[in-house]
């Protein structure tokens, strides 16, 4: 087996592999792991290529600064090729990537920079623009993935080509997403070049103007998504849709179950857009008459999502799995502890055993069981007040600083008097005579009722 020198010598040469235990119709469906590169995703390939060809350009010295707006996967990318060379490396992000993103990010050496990403092209606070503005601010190299023709370039010169050796030069139809259009525009050229039978087939989120425009041609408004990396507002100018004459619309929540339903049928952990990928191209080997060999693509690692699309509460929270419904109380809890869902603490646990749970949920309140009795609720501000100016005091119990005067209501509570409560208590312990079932918070109320407009 071969030994590499670095890390950037293992960006490309990524497995194929072929898909069994999913619905296929006549065709053969194969999934290239491009999550299989160094850092985790196909734009490894962009960031090595982008920064090297300016290096042979003499746009980049060492020591220099680099900017970039992203959605993440391309400043990790970046990111990994940048602490090998040397450079300084600044990255913007729209606010719903992925936390494991961004800590990724910032292990990395990058410095991030959160911005809105609920306006549009030509707001200064669009992640673009600002990426943009601080690059000629600071006299930085802006690497601009979605005008720069190093992108393509990179999967032109090696992705396409990989695809193309690996099928033994037998396929039909590659299904992708557009996010700098980088992936596709690469693919058209090398596929009009060597094999121009080869039918690209769009993936796009549902929201994304990409779709229609294939369809029609025109630009419509945009919508919101919750999937990465992929769907657009705009056309790239480097976007190539020459080969592309089909294109598929996937909703969130089936993106969100498809990349679910790959780890468990074919063992393989990938993130949201290779959700939205697969979606698409099951449709269109369904739709078949005749067999056709398809590849798709695992565009990066699940691991990054692992708070989101593959926690099941997560997917809950945002209306994506249905629970049974009670009609009272019952359906606002967010951690049912019937389930074994609500996180809690004993009351001869230490303080700090309370602290670290809190901390790791990230939550402000635990319920304090008994013998499966609910005894009482410690808070941080209960922790706060009770070891303020005493740190000896977080290895006191909790039974000291819980507060035994908390909030009950019963599940047939309505729910405008629990709103009505809990504008002065942050909590509510919903009972079933003396059965606890969980708390309800004010940001499970939020999650409720923005699941009513769904």
């Amino acid at each position: 087996m071969h030994v590499y020198s670095n890390a950037l010598e293992m960006i490309g040469r990524t497995p194929m592999l072929k898909l069994s235990r999913f619905d296929t119709g006549p065709c053969e469906l194969y999934l290239k792991l491009e999550m299989m590169n160094p850092g985790g995703s196909i734009k490894d390939r962009i960031g090595l290529s982008m920064i090297e060809e300016a290096e042979k350009r003499g746009q980049l010295k060492p020591g220099d600064t680099i900017v970039e707006a992203t959605a993440g996967n391309t400043g990790l990318g970046l990111a990994l090729v940048a602490a090998q060379k040397g450079y300084r490396m600044i990255l913007v992000l729209p606010d719903k990537m992925s936390q494991e993103k961004i800590f990724n990010l910032r292990a990395m050496g990058a410095e991030v920079v959160l911005t809105r990403s609920d306006v549009g092209k030509g707001h200064p606070e669009y992640y673009q623009d600002l990426g943009a503005a601080i690059a000629q601010k600071m006299g930085a190299y802006f690497i601009n993935q979605f005008a720069n023709p190093d992108n393509p370039k990179a999967h032109e010169e090696t992705t396409a080509p990989e695809i193309w050796e690996q099928m033994q030069h037998k396929l039909d139809a590659v299904v992708i997403g557009v996010g700098s259009s980088g992936t596709i525009a690469g693919l058209a050229a090398y596929f009009k070049k060597h094999a121009p039978h080869v039918e690209l087939v769009l993936a796009d989120p549902q929201g994304s103007i990409l779709k229609e425009y294939i369809d029609t041609g025109k630009m419509t408004q945009k919508g919101s998504w919750l999937v990465e990396g992929i769907g657009e507002d705009f056309i790239p100018s480097i976007c190539d849709f020459s080969l592309t004459r089909r294109a598929y619309s996937i909703p969130d929540g089936e993106s969100f179950s498809v990349a679910r339903a790959l780890l468990q049928k074919e063992g393989v952990l990938a993130g949201s857009s290779t959700g939205t990928l697969l979606a698409a191209a099951l449709h269109y080997c369904r739709e078949q008459k005749e067999p056709k060999r398809v590849v798709t693509l695992a565009c990066d690692t699940g691991s990054r999502y692992l708070s989101k699309l593959f926690n099941d509460f997560w997917m809950d929270d945002q209306g994506f799995t249905q629970r049974e419904k009670f009609g009272d109380l019952r359906d606002l809890i967010g951690r049912p502890h019937g389930q074994r869902a609500t996180i809690t603490v004993g009351p001869d646990d230490a303080l700090t055993t309370a602290h670290n749970r809190l901390r790791n949920a990230g939550f402000s309140q635990l319920p304090v069981m008994e013998d499966d009795q609910l005894i009482g609720v410690v808070t941080e501000d209960d922790i706060l007040r009770f070891a303020f100016g005493r740190p000896e005091c977080f290895n006191e119990p909790v039974r000291h600083a819980m507060t035994k005067a908390f909030l009950r209501v019963d599940k047939s509570t309505s729910v405008n008097n629990l709103v009505a409560m809990l504008e002065v208590r942050s909590s509510a312990a919903v009972m079933d005579g003396d059965r606890f079932l969980g708390l309800i918070t004010r940001s499970d109320v939020l999650n409720y009722l923005r699941r009513q407009v769904r």
